[in-house]
């Protein structure tokens, strides 16, 4: 497949406003794809890299870009724009900074202009497409001729979008088959919804359970014998860095596992540590016994996907903690209340007392869950309820200000975005508050290096940067684009287990403001 192609459906699916148009742009291209070239195909499309970072900054490609005419005829593939950047995210060393210049004026130089535009917002960020990832899936379910539901479904077991492409379009429909819960493969995690209290999310999802929020590190737990594999939530495995968390699961009373969990470090009195400190211990490439040894870390599940070969999936919330029970110890399972019916005022009464303790404990709130909703891998649904004491998004980083004061020379005053519909981001407000030395530091380290563009009064980086904000709310403003700005808003934590893709969006921060001021639209 020409780059060419793929430039140009980029493109027309952008412009398009209906879903169905754009659906049907990714059939077309899809039933021209050779199964080989999907799985990046797929990736250019949705803004990201399968080598994720590559070592190029803004000026670097700057200076490329001015540096090299482009090219006369549409020659470039898929495939060679891939190698050409495996290649240069594989240089390193002496004068590596040099080579990987050297090497992207090379593929800019065989590129046309409009091929060189879809490169240059593919390597900065700006490419990232609405809702790519679920509309590739009804594109491929049109072009091979099967439901989306299948496909979706083997996406979310699969745990990669390009892998089912590949074998979709190599082997037509049976090959979704081959896409099932298998211990040792990663899924993509049940993810949570927000309410206002818990009276709204009991009032929103009937019989349910009340479990604690721990302010730790997800994590998908693998068992197979005495082979264990831990994985984030974005499905990357860091086993040899949590051996509390292996030792944990080959206690467990059964042969093969798969579960859902966090992890997390206690203080000597039992309180949680800040998420910021076990980031740091997971995170860390150092000696692990050393690691351990400062910050030991526990597990705690609160699911059970698979158990000795049978899959849990699609069973209920209370079948499948029935099975947790029976396998996992109370010390590594994760504290909850079972609410039968949540219009009984004692039980309500009870539920609010639940809270009121997790949080007096030090943790950051509670999730509250249908009992009768099945493990839905990949999807935020509404059975699953986050209540959290303060307001929380999840947003973007769009670009920072140069601080003032004993803040001169770092990176201070960040400005925030979510993410529209069409995969753009909207600036909502800007803070610099709750920021440590520490993370002052850091983010200006970060932030440089996601620079595309240096400014008087700070730099314009790449969307890439998650960062967990509390705030006191959301009111309307003619400042910003959407017409709503953050009240007080902090910051809490960033959040480089989250893609901007995960970030909030501009819909959810309307209907947070919808909430505060109600009748309003």
């Amino acid at each position: 497949m020409l780059l060419a192609d793929l430039a140009r459906t980029s493109n027309a699916v952008a412009a398009a406003s209906a879903r169905s148009a754009k659906v049907a742009l990714l059939a077309d291209l899809f039933r021209s794809t050779e199964p080989a070239e999907a799985p990046v195909a797929v990736t250019y499309l949705a803004g990201r890299l399968p080598q994720r970072r590559i070592g190029v900054g803004w000026r670097t490609l700057r200076d490329a870009v001015e540096a090299t005419p482009t090219g006369t005829a549409a020659t470039l593939t898929v495939a060679e724009t891939d190698a050409a950047l495996g290649a240069i995210a594989a240089v390193a060393g002496k004068g590596a900074q040099g080579e990987r210049g050297r090497l992207l004026r090379g593929l800019l130089g065989a590129a046309t202009a409009r091929e060189r535009d879809f490169l240059v917002r593919l390597l900065t960020g700006e490419l990232r497409q609405g809702a790519l990832d679920a509309l590739a899936v009804e594109g491929l379910a049109a072009a091979a001729g099967v439901a989306a539901v299948r496909v979706r479904r083997a996406v979310m077991l699969g745990g990669s979008l390009g892998a089912v492409a590949q074998a979709l379009l190599a082997d037509g429909p049976r090959a979704l088959d081959r896409f099932r819960l298998t211990v040792g493969r990663p899924v993509q995690p049940m993810l949570a919804q927000t309410a206002r209290d818990v009276a709204e999310a009991l009032t929103r999802l009937g019989p349910c359970a009340v479990e604690e929020k721990l302010d730790g590190i997800r994590v998908q737990v693998h068992r197979d014998g005495h082979h264990v594999a831990v994985h984030t939530r974005t499905l990357d495995e860091i086993t040899d860095r949590l051996p509390e968390v292996v030792a944990a699961a080959r206690e467990l009373t059964c042969r093969s596992a798969v579960l859902d969990g966090e992890v997390i470090a206690l203080d000597a009195t039992g309180r949680p540590r800040p998420f910021q400190d076990v980031a740091g211990r997971v995170g860390s490439r150092t000696d692990v016994a050393t690691a351990r040894a400062a910050l030991p870390l526990s597990a705690v599940f609160f699911d059970l996907l698979s158990v000795d070969g049978r899959d849990l999936l699609d069973l209920p919330a209370r079948e499948r903690h029935a099975e947790l029970t029976a396998v996992v110890p109370e010390p590594l399972r994760v504290r909850r209340l079972a609410v039968s019916d949540p219009a009984d005022d004692r039980e309500r009464a009870e539920a609010r007392r639940f809270t009121e303790d997790v949080l007096e404990r030090g943790h950051e709130g509670v999730v509250v869950k249908a009992l009768d909703s099945p493990y839905s891998a990949g999807r935020r649904g509404a059975a699953w309820l986050k209540v959290k004491p303060v307001h929380t998004l999840d947003l973007v980083v769009l670009a920072a200000e140069w601080g003032h004061g004993r803040r001169t020379g770092t990176l201070s005053n960040l400005h925030l975005g979510a993410r529209r519909a069409d995969g753009t981001f909207a600036m909502l407000g800007k803070t610099f508050k709750g920021l440590t030395d520490a993370l002052l530091a850091w983010q200006t380290e970060r932030l440089s290096e996601l620079a595309v563009a240096h400014e008087p009064w700070g730099v314009r980086v790449r969307p890439e940067l998650v960062v967990e904000i509390a705030l006191d709310g959301v009111q309307r403003s003619s400042r910003y684009p959407e017409g709503l700005a953050l009240r007080f808003a902090r910051v809490l934590r960033y959040r480089e287990d989250k893609r901007p893709e995960e970030a909030d969006t501009v819909a959810a921060v309307r209907a947070l403001h919808g909430r505060e001021e109600p009748g309003r639209s």
